[in-house]
């Protein structure tokens, strides 16, 4: 979007990925904005690790940079305690390097009551203003190989409320990932759903119509993955995302759109900083789909010429594994949970992907891709690990489950929270086998079993003696994986509680214990909103 802002106002600029930008170029750049999410518990994104090593580099001058304007765009959630940790790095290095911060850094966050698309409007006008040349940071796409799903089996009860799959996908070729890793999906949107849109705008007649795909102008990339020829309705299924529920951008560009004058005077408010509420009622809130809007703004025909400035692509899906490499060779397992809720509209909301997965039958072929995780198992095999993962987010942690049994290492201690041990206790046999051979501590919070609730951090408190022997005595590692609503906070509070209460710390040096973990690689967070 800050691309699109540029290029409005005649400016000439390079639009490229923190992974594919030529590092050693940084010191003849004269202005650059850096846009960063943050990963894991702080952790920098994937594609910024080079450059991010690159800038920390202990024998870097303090001028080096002092020629360079910048500024800096986090993109975050403040759900999260390090919240846009990686932007706040970032923009730290580059003024001990002497660059010239022309603005504030901006912080975008995901729990806005508007929204991630709001807040940096005056912020991109501003840094228009200084721009004579720029740099945006996308992500590059990781390979991808081609898979066949042999299993998608419900392993949650049909009258619950939650529908969790076990997906197994075994590859062509011999694959290696690391537990923790992360599995790279590329949902597609249902055919009726393309089907309605090209009749809604009148492409039919052009849907299986081979096109070419060019850039607008040089220095500005294709979107991730994007072929260079492709039909509309290729197009609509794999690549642009018709499902999402739109942000301000999408309404701007289709007001230009709309014939009706009261439809359009609309989409004007909707895109005037005094119609933000209104919007956010309309569409952030009830989580109402651009297909339920074209259906709505009944005059907005989208020329075909700008589809990919209406639509944005599909951002490909990431699950933690819950299978080890070493266990299951060239197979990767899932433990998915469907998105399937409503909200004041009468259609019950769904996910683009977990749908496509519920779906998806097997022997069903398809492309997926790997990546790192932000956890790793210990290399001492003999150091003990205390893992804490509710509902799905169990996932990564049984894939360390099978490693470390593979290892003959039996020092594990899994804290696993559901609502009911008859319904929704995921791999309960799998934890049931390992305790009776010894080789896992499993302590099982089932929220909803009694009358009061009882998550994990209540049976953390519990164990305060045994959490301070593993994480203290003996350096253990700790785990937390799943929700990042109020979870990994309360998890972190209640470790801490455990070692004020059995070393006589006071709470400021619990704290800056778990601190000390973080920093030595061994507290690790996987969570997500």
């Amino acid at each position: 979007r800050i691309g699109k802002e540029a290029v409005r106002r005649h400016f000439n600029i390079r639009v490229m990925a923190m992974d594919a930008y030529p590092v050693e170029s940084l010191i003849d750049e004269s202005l650059v904005i850096f846009v960063c999410s943050t990963t894991g518990n702080g952790v920098e994104p994937r594609n910024m690790a080079g450059l991010w090593r690159a800038l920390i580099r202990a024998d870097l001058p303090s001028d080096l940079l002092d020629h360079m304007r910048f500024a800096v765009f986090g993109l975050g959630d403040s759900s999260y305690e390090r919240f846009n940790w990686a932007a706040k790095k970032l923009q730290r290095r580059l003024i001990s390097l002497g660059a010239v911060e022309i603005l504030p850094r901006g912080d975008a966050d995901d729990q806005d009551y508007y929204g991630i698309s709001i807040s940096p409007i005056d912020d991109i006008e501003a840094a228009t203003r200084h721009l004579n040349g720029m740099t945006l940071s996308s992500q590059n796409e990781p390979r991808r190989f081609p898979v066949t799903m042999t299993r998608n089996d419900r392993t949650t009860p049909s009258n619950w409320f939650q529908d969790v799959r076990q997906i197994e996908f075994v590859s062509d070729e011999e694959i290696s990932y690391e537990p923790g890793d992360v599995a790279v999906l590329y949902p597609e949107t249902p055919k009726e759903d393309v089907e309605w849109l090209m009749h809604r705008m009148g492409w039919e007649a052009l849907s299986t119509v081979p096109h070419s795909i060019e850039p607008r102008q040089n220095g500005w990339p294709l979107p991730q993955g994007f072929p260079r020829i492709t039909t509309i309705e290729e197009l609509l299924i794999k690549y642009l995302d018709i499902s999402a529920v739109p942000r301000r951008s999408f309404f701007e560009c289709i007001r230009h759109f709309a014939s009706d004058e009261r439809e359009k005077e609309k989409l004007e408010e909707f895109c005037s900083k005094e119609g933000q509420e209104d919007l956010h009622s309309y569409a952030t809130r009830p989580r109402r789909t651009i297909l339920e809007v074209l259906s709505e703004f009944r005059s907005v025909k989208i020329p075909l010429e700008y589809i990919t400035d209406a639509f944005s692509t599909i951002r490909p899906r990431q699950f933690s594994i819950a299978s080890a490499a070493n266990v299951h060779p060239r197979k990767i397992q899932l433990c998915v949970a469907i998105v399937n809720y409503r909200t004041v509209l009468k259609a019950p909301r769904t996910g683009l992907c977990t749908r496509w997965l519920a779906n998806m039958q097997g022997g069903t072929r398809l492309e997926v891709s790997l990546g790192k995780g932000t956890m790793n198992l210990p290399s001492d095999d003999s150091k003990p690990i205390v893992m804490i993962g509710p509902g799905t987010g169990v996932a990564p942690l049984r894939a360390f489950l099978e490693e470390r049994i593979l290892r003959i290492a039996k020092d594990n201690l899994l804290y696993f929270g559901c609502r009911s041990k008859a319904a929704d206790c995921h791999y309960k046999g799998e934890w049931d086998a390992y305790v009776s051979r010894g080789e896992l501590v499993c302590r099982v919070a089932a929220s909803r079993d009694q009358e009061d609730k009882v998550y994990v951090q209540h049976l953390i408190r519990e164990d305060s003696k045994l959490i301070y022997d593993k994480i203290v005595n003996r350096a253990g590692y700790v785990y937390v994986c799943g929700s990042s609503n109020q979870m990994p906070r309360s998890v972190k509070k209640a470790v801490v509680d455990c070692l004020v209460e059995q070393s006589g710390w006071d709470e400021e040096r619990a704290s800056e214990y778990v601190k000390e973990m973080e920093l030595a690689g061994r507290w690790g967070e996987e969570c997500w909103s």
